[in-house]
C-alpha cells in the first residue's frame, strides 16, 4: 500500500479540511504531517460549521484512526479546547485520536517569544499568527525542544523549567512591552498536559509503516500551503516547516518510494493571509466583491484575507514541486456573476516576460500578464453534476487543466461536504 497525501498549493486556506472529510471513507487512517494551531481546517456537514487546528479532519468519522505525526507542533491549551468541542458530537477520540512521541510541544513562553519577536519588527512585521510556531520549530531544530515523549518521563518538569528560564530571558532581551501572567499561563498549560496525557501515545514512525505492511489505506494532511513552505515558499513570508509534499516524508516517517497519490487543492481564485508578495492581489470593488462572497477572513486568526485572480503561474510551480497527480479546485461558486474572469500565465520581470516563479516576487521586480476569459453568471451551489456546469466554467477548467498538464478531479461548489462534484 501507498501513502496518499493531499496538500494545499497556494498560500493556505485553499480548502483542504473539506476534502479530506469528503475522502475520509476512502482511508483507514488520517495523519497530519507538519503545522500546528495556526491551521485552520473548516468543514460543514448537517448545518453546522467546524474548524480543527490540531486534530485531523478526519475525526468526525467514526471508522477511521487520526494520527497526528512527529512533523507536528503541539500546543496543549489549544488541544484540549479542540476536544471538548469535539465532546458535545459524542466523538470517542480517546480511541480514534493518537499522537506521535516525536511531535514537539508549544509552550506558553514560545507563545510569549512569538509575540515579542514580532513586536520588536515594528512595521518589518512577517504577519505571524502568534500562536508560537516558529519559536517551536526553532526549538526543535536547535535541539532544546520539548516533546510528547518527554511528558511521560519523571522529569518532564525540570526540563521545562530550564526552557521555559531560557524563553523569559530571550524575551527580557527583546526589551519590548507585552503584558503576560506567566504563572497564570502555566497553571492552565499543565492542566491541560495532564489531559493530554490521557490520550494514546505511539511510535507514530513504526506505526505507520506496520500499517501499510498490514494493506491499510492512510491518508497523510498537510496544512497551510505549498507557498508558506520554509524552503519553497515566498520567504521570509512563510511559515516555520515543510508544507510541501516531501515535509509528509520527514513528518510522518514513511520513505518517498511510499507516496501514492498527491492530491492538490486550489482556490478557483486566490487569497493570502498576512505580509508578503501577492503579484495578483486586487485593491478594487472586484477583490472586495471575492472577499465578501468567498467569505474570505482566516479561520483561525479571523483576519481578512488578501484576494486576487488566479495565478497560474505560482500554481504551476506548486504542482512541479509537489508532485501532483491530481487537483481540486475549490470555491467555483464564488466566481458566479464575474462578467470576465483574469488568469495570470506569466509575469512580466525586470523587463522580460517569464514563466516561472523567481527568486523574488515583490511588486517592484514583478507584475502579473493576464489572460482573460468570459465567466458565468450560473449559481453552482444548487448542482449535483458535472453535467450541469455551464459552458464558461467547463471553459475556464479545460484551460486550466491543459496549462497545469494535471487533471481537475473534484470542484467544490459551495461549503458544504455534499457541494462536491467529482469529474
Amino acid at each position: 500500500m501507498a501513502v496518499d497525501l493531499l496538500l494545499g498549493l497556494q498560500w493556505g486556506d485553499e480548502g483542504k479540511g473539506k476534502i479530506v472529510d469528503v475522502l475520509t471513507k476512502n482511508y483507514n487512517i488520517i495523519a497530519r504531517f507538519q503545522g500546528g494551531p495556526n491551521a485552520g481546517h473548516t468543514l460543514e456537514f448537517d448545518g453546522i460549521k467546524h474548524v480543527l487546528r490540531t486534530i485531523p479532519s478526519g475525526i468526525f468519522h467514526k471508522d477511521s484512526i487520526n494520527v497526528i505525526g512527529n512533523g507536528v507542533v503541539i500546543d496543549p491549551v489549544v488541544f484540549v479546547k479542540e476536544l471538548e468541542g469535539l465532546q458535545q458530537f459524542n466523538i470517542d477520540y480517546k480511541s480514534k485520536l493518537i499522537i506521535s512521541r516525536k511531535a514537539h510541544l508549544i509552550l506558553p513562553t514560545h507563545r510569549l517569544l512569538d509575540a515579542a519577536s514580532e513586536a520588536s519588527k515594528g512595521k518589518a512585521k512577517i504577519g505571524s499568527t502568534l500562536k508560537g510556531i516558529g519559536p517551536t520549530y526553532m526549538d526543535k531544530t536547535g535541539r532544546n525542544g520539548l516533546r510528547i515523549g518527554d511528558l511521560e518521563l519523571e522529569d518532564f518538569k525540570e526540563r521545562y523549567r530550564a526552557l521555559a528560564d531560557k524563553h523569559q530571558a530571550m524575551i527580557d532581551f527583546y526589551n519590548v512591552d507585552i503584558q503576560y501572567d506567566l504563572d497564570e499561563l502555566e497553571e492552565e498549560f499543565f492542566l491541560a498536559v495532564e489531559e493530554l496525557k490521557t490520550l494514546q501515545f505511539i511510535d507514530s514512525e513504526e506505526y505507520l509503516n506496520q500499517a501499510l505492511k498490514n494493506n491499510k489505506t492512510i491518508l497523510a494532511e498537510g496544512a497551510q500551503g505549498s507557498l508558506l513552505d520554509i524552503d519553497f515558499g515566498t520567504y521570509p513570508f512563510v511559515t516555520s516547516s515543510n508544507t510541501t509534499a516531501a515535509g509528509a516524508c520527514t513528518g510522518l516517517g514513511v520513505a518517498p518510494n511510499r507516496i501514492g497519490e498527491v492530491f492538490g487543492i486550489f482556490k478557483a481564485y486566490t487569497t493570502r493571509v498576512g505580509s508578503g508578495p501577492f503579484p495578483t492581489e486586487l485593491f478594487d470593488e472586484v477583490g472586495q466583491k471575492m472577499a465578501k462572497i468567498g467569505n474570505e477572513f482566516g479561520a483561525v486568526t479571523g483576519r481578512p484575507r488578501r484576494c486576487g485572480w488566479l495565478d497560474l503561474v505560482a500554481l504551476k510551480y506548486a504542482v512541479q514541486v509537489n508532485g501532483v497527480t491530481q487537483l481540486m479546485m475549490m470555491k467555483a461558486d464564488v466566481l458566479s456573476g464575474f462578467e470576465k474572469l483574469k488568469v495570470c500565465t506569466a509575469y512580466k520581470y525586470n523587463g522580460e516576460t517569464i514563466e516561472h516563479l523567481p527568486y523574488t516576487i515583490e511588486p517592484e521586480n514583478l507584475s502579473p500578464v493576464y489572460t482573460e476569459m468570459k465567466g458565468w453568471a450560473k449559481d453552482l451551489t444548487k448542482l449535483d453534476s458535472e453535467k450541469d456546469f455551464p459552458k464558461e466554467l467547463n471553459d475556464y477548467i479545460e484551460f486550466l487543466e491543459k496549462e497545469l498538464e494535471v487533471p481537475i478531479k473534484i470542484v467544490s461548489v459551495g461549503p458544504d461536504r455534499t457541494q462536491t462534484i467529482h469529474r
